[in-house]
C-alpha cells in the first residue's frame, strides 16, 4: 500500500503546494510526540526493585489496553473566532486535560490550528476569485448572445426575400459600407437610414444592459433623433463606447450602415469565451481536489496523533474541520454544475458527451509500444552507425582524395539531422525531468495536456530520425562503392532533407500532427517578431534557435547544393566562397539574435517593463560578437581580432549575468541557499553549483576560434561538429533551470490556471 504521503505528494497541484497541509511537518510532530514517551518508559524499567518493575510493566500493559477501547475522552476543546471587519474564521484549541506529553501536544496542535486556518483561508480566497470570474463570463456570454441575435435579425432583414430583387445577396454578411454613403444626399431622412440608426440604438443598449458605459450621451442622443446625423453617425460612434477595447467591437458601431460583424470575428470572440469557461471548470476542479486532500490529510494527521497518543481527540476536532468553509462550502460544486449546464448547451450543442471532451479532456496513457520503439530504434540506429564506420573505412572515404567532396556536399546534411536529433533528445531529457520534479511545462508553456509530447515521444523522434539519416548513409556508401556516380548519390542527402519537410507539413493525422504545427506556428511568430504578441513558448523556442546557427548555416549549404543541381549549374564552390555567401552567413549569424531582440522590443512595447530592453541589449550585442566572430574568420588581422575578443567577452559576460540572475534566478547572496535562491527543487545543492561550473565552461566554447588548431579539413568538420554539439547541450541544460525558476514564479504567485483575455473588457478611463 502506497503511504499516504507519497499519495499527497503526487496528487497535490504543484502550484499549490504551500496552501496545502503540511502533512510532513505534522508527521514530525507527531514523532516527538512519540520519542517524549520513551524516556520515561525506559526509566521506570531500569529503576526501583524487582517487583516495582513487574507493577510498573503491567501498568503500562493496561493502558496500551486503554488506548485500544473505544471510550472517547474529551481532551481538546475547538473554538471559532471571526475576525471583525475581514469576517475571516480562525480557529484555536484549547487541551482540556492536561498529560505527561503536554508541551509537545500543545505545539502538535498549535501547528494544527495554523494548518487549518491556512487552508480555510486560501480555499475561501480562491472560491470568491472564481465565483467572481463565473458571474463576468456569465455576463460576457449574455452580451455575445445578445449580439448574435441583433446580427441574426439583421440578416434577415437584407435577405432578398424581406428587401426585394433590387438588393442582391452576395455573402453571408452585407457587403462593406462606400464612403459615398455617408453623403447628404444619401444620409437624408430615408426609412433605411432611420433603420440603421435603431439598430445602432440596439447595439449600444444591448452592451449598456450588460454594463458597458458610455460616454457624450448627449450627441447620442442627437444621433437618436437624427440631427445633425453625418457628424453623429461617422464620428461620435468611435467615441461612445469606452469599455471595449477591441476591433471586433469597435466594428459594431463604427459601421453601422455597413458590415455589422465577420463571421471568423464573431467565432473568434465565442472562442475566447469558451476557452474561459474551460479554464474556470478546470480551476473549480483544482479547488475540488484541493479540499478532497486536505480533509484526508487531517483524517490521516489525527489518527496519527491517537495512536501515538493513547487518546481520541480525532473525533472533536474532525467535526470541526468538517464544519470549516473549505469542507461545508458547495459553491464550486454548484458552480461546476452551472459551468457544465452552460457549456453543453451554447458551445456543445446539447451533446453533453461532446462538452466533457472540452471540460474533461482525457489525457493519452503512455504506451508500452513506443517505449519499445525507441528500444529498436535505439538498436538500429547503434547498428547502422558500426556499419557505416565499417564502411566508411573500407571506402577511404574520408581519405585526403575523397574528403573535400564528400565533406562539402553530404556532411552538411547530416550535421543538420544530427544536431536536430541532438536538440529532440535534451528536449526529452527536459521533459522527464521536468515531470520527475513536478514542474508543470505544460501550463508554462500552454499545451494541450491531451497532445503534449511526453519523454518517450521525443525519445522517439529522435531516435527514428538518426535511424533514418544514418541508415540513409550506409545507403549512400553501398551505392557509391557499387559504382554509381558522386553526381547520381549526392542528391540522396537532399531528398532526405525534402522528405522531413515534407512531413513536417503533412496535413494527415500521423506522426505527432498537433506537435508539428504547433512547431510551425511557434516558429512563424518568431520569423515575424515583432507583428505577433509574444508568448513565453515563443521566447523559449527562439533562444533555443540562437543555439542552433551551425545548424542554420549547414542548412544554407545544403540549400545552394540542392538549387546547383536542380539548375544543372555545378559549382559547388560557389556554395562556400564569393561575396554572396559572405552576405548570407552574415545574416544567418546574427538572424536568430535579431528575431529575439525584435521580441524582447514587442514585449517592452506591451509590458512597459525596462527589464525587457535589458535583455534585448543582450541579443544585440551577441549579435555584435556574432559579425565580428564572421568576419574575423575570413580576415585575420589585429584590428579584427581585438574587435572580436572584446565583443565577445562583453557579449559573454552580458549572457552569463543574465542566465544566472533573471533567468535561473541565482547569484542571490542573501538567499538561505548560499548563491543560489531560496526555493530549488532539486535536492542536491550541489548540482546547482555544478550546473552553473558547466555554463561557464561552455559559454566560452569560441575562444577556439582564434585558437587555429593545425588539422586537417575531415578534423576541421568534426570539431566544429563538436562545439555545435556541446552549445546544444549547454542549452538543453539552461532549459531545466529557466523553467524550473518560471514554476517557481508561478507557485510564488499561486498560478495554476492561466488567465484567458476576454472580448470584453471594461476601461475606467475617459477618451
Amino acid at each position: 500500500m502506497v503511504k499516504f504521503s507519497k499519495e499527497l505528494e503526487a496528487k497535490l497541484i504543484p502550484e499549490w503546494k504551500e496552501a496545502f497541509v503540511n502533512y510532513w511537518d505534522l508527521k514530525k510532530q507527531i514523532k516527538r510526540i512519540k520519542l517524549s514517551k520513551v524516556p520515561k518508559q525506559t526509566h521506570q524499567a531500569a529503576g526501583g526493585d524487582f517487583g516495582f518493575s513487574i507493577f510498573d510493566s503491567l501498568g503500562f500493559f493496561l493502558k496500551k489496553f486503554a488506548c485500544s477501547e473505544d471510550n472517547i475522552t474529551n481532551i481538546i476543546k475547538v473554538r471559532k473566532k471571526t475576525i471583525k471587519g475581514s469576517g475571516e474564521e480562525i480557529y484555536e484549541t484549547e487541551l482540556a486535560q492536561l498529560f505527561s506529553e503536554e508541551d509537545e501536544v500543545r505545539v502538535f496542535f498549535a501547528r494544527l490550528d495554523e494548518e487549518l486556518n491556512k487552508v480555510n483561508q486560501f480555499y475561501t480566497r480562491q472560491e470568491g476569485e472564481f465565483v467572481e470570474k463565473g458571474e463576468t463570463l456569465n455576463k460576457q456570454l449574455q452580451i455575445l448572445l445578445e449580439l448574435k441575435q441583433i446580427i441574426s435579425d439583421r440578416r434577415r432583414k437584407n435577405s432578398p426575400s424581406s428587401k426585394g430583387s433590387n438588393h442582391s445577396n452576395t455573402g453571408s454578411f452585407p457587403s462593406p459600407t462606400r464612403d459615398s454613403d455617408y453623403s447628404s444626399e444619401n444620409f437624408g431622412d430615408s426609412d433605411e437610414t432611420n433603420s440603421e440608426i435603431s439598430q445602432t440604438d440596439e447595439v449600444i443598449s444591448t452592451l449598456e444592459r450588460n454594463g458597458v458605459s458610455f460616454v457624450n450621451s448627449t450627441t447620442m442622443s442627437k444621433a437618436k433623433k437624427g440631427l445633425k446625423p453625418k457628424m453623429a453617425m461617422r464620428i461620435d460612434p468611435t467615441r461612445a463606447i469606452t469599455a471595449i477595447t477591441s476591433m471586433l467591437w469597435e466594428d459594431l458601431v463604427n459601421n453601422p450602415t455597413g458590415d455589422f460583424i465577420h463571421k471568423r470575428k464573431i467565432q473568434c470572440a465565442e472562442k475566447m469565451i469558451r476557452s474561459a469557461f474551460v479554464e474556470l471548470y478546470r480551476g473549480l476542479g483544482l479547488l475540488k481536489t484541493y479540499s478532497s486532500l486536505n480533509m484526508v490529510a487531517f483524517s490521516k494527521i489525527l489518527k496519527k496523533f491517537d495512536k501515538v497518543s493513547c487518546q481520541k481527540a480525532s473525533g472533536n476536532y474532525l467535526k470541526e474541520v468538517k464544519r470549516s468553509h473549505f469542507v461545508s462550502s458547495d459553491q464550486v460544486v454548484r458552480l461546476m454544475d452551472e459551468v457544465e449546464t452552460i457549456f453543453t448547451k451554447h458551445f456543445a450543442n446539447n451533446d453533453r458527451k461532446k462538452a466533457m471532451k472540452f471540460l474533461r479532456p482525457q489525457q493519452h496513457k503512455d504506451s508500452h509500444m513506443v517505449t519499445f520503439l525507441v528500444g529498436l530504434s535505439t538498436g538500429c540506429f547503434v547498428s547502422l552507425f558500426c556499419v557505416y564506420a565499417i564502411l566508411a573505412h573500407l571506402c577511404g572515404i574520408f581519405s585526403a582524395s575523397n574528403e573535400p567532396a564528400y565533406m562539402d556536399s553530404v556532411y552538411p546534411v547530416f550535421s543538420v539531422f544530427a544536431l536536430l536529433s541532438l536538440h529532440m533528445f535534451m528536449y526529452g531529457c527536459n521533459l522527464y525531468m521536468w515531470r520527475s520534479t513536478r514542474i508543470n511545462y505544460n501550463f508554462i508553456f500552454e499545451f494541450s495536456p491531451s497532445t503534449a509530447l511526453k519523454h518517450r515521444d521525443a525519445f522517439l523522434i529522435s531516435a527514428s530520425l538518426m535511424t533514418t539519416v544514418v541508415g540513409a548513409m550506409v545507403l549512400h556508401l553501398l551505392l557509391r562503392a557499387a559504382g554509381f556516380s558522386p553526381g547520381q548519390i549526392d542528391a540522396l542527402p537532399g531528398i532526405l532533407l525534402l522528405f522531413y519537410i515534407a512531413l513536417l507539413i503533412c496535413p494527415l493525422d500521423i506522426f505527432y500532427r498537433p506537435t508539428r504545427y504547433c512547431f510551425i506556428r511557434v516558429i512563424r511568430n518568431i520569423v515575424c517578431s515583432p507583428i505577433y504578441k509574444v508568448l513565453l513558448v515563443d521566447f523559449f523556442m527562439a533562444d533555443q534557435l540562437t543555439s542552433q546557427i551551425p545548424l542554420l548555416r549547414h542548412l544554407q549549404t545544403t540549400g545552394c547544393h540542392l538549387f546547383a543541381r536542380v539548375l544543372k549549374t555545378h559549382h559547388s564552390e560557389a556554395c562556400h566562397s564569393g561575396r554572396l555567401y559572405m552576405e548570407i552567413t552574415y545574416i544567418i549569424s546574427f538572424l536568430p539574435y535579431y528575431w529575439r531582440a525584435m521580441q524582447c522590443a514587442r514585449r517592452w512595447f506591451d509590458d512597459s517593463d525596462v527589464n525587457h530592453l535589458a535583455n534585448m541589449g543582450k541579443y544585440v550585442s551577441a549579435m555584435v560578437a556574432a559579425v565580428a566572430r564572421v568576419t574575423y574568420s575570413r580576415q585575420h588581422d589585429n584590428l579584427w581580432l581585438a574587435m572580436f575578443l572584446i565583443s565577445s567577452v562583453v557579449a559573454t559576460a552580458y549572457q552569463l549575468y543574465w542566465d544566472f540572475i533573471k533567468d535561473w534566478g541565482f547569484l542571490n547572496p542573501k538567499s538561505r541557499n548560499p548563491w543560489l535562491r531560496d526555493d530549488l527543487v532539486l535536492k542536491n545543492k550541489n548540482i546547482y553549483y555544478m550546473s552553473i561550473a558547466l555554463n561557464v565552461v561552455l559559454r566560452v566554447t569560441w575562444i577556439q576560434t582564434f585558437m587555429h588548431f593545425k588539422v586537417g579539413h575531415v578534423q576541421s568538420r568534426l570539431l566544429e561538429f563538436l562545439l555545435a554539439a556541446l552549445e546544444v547541450i549547454r542549452r538543453g541544460h539552461w532549459n531545466f533551470y529557466r523553467l524550473e525558476n518560471e514554476h517557481l514564479n508561478n507557485v510564488g504567485h499561486y498560478r495554476a490556471v492561466k488567465t484567458v483575455p476576454l472580448p470584453f473588457r471594461e476601461n475606467d478611463s475617459d477618451y
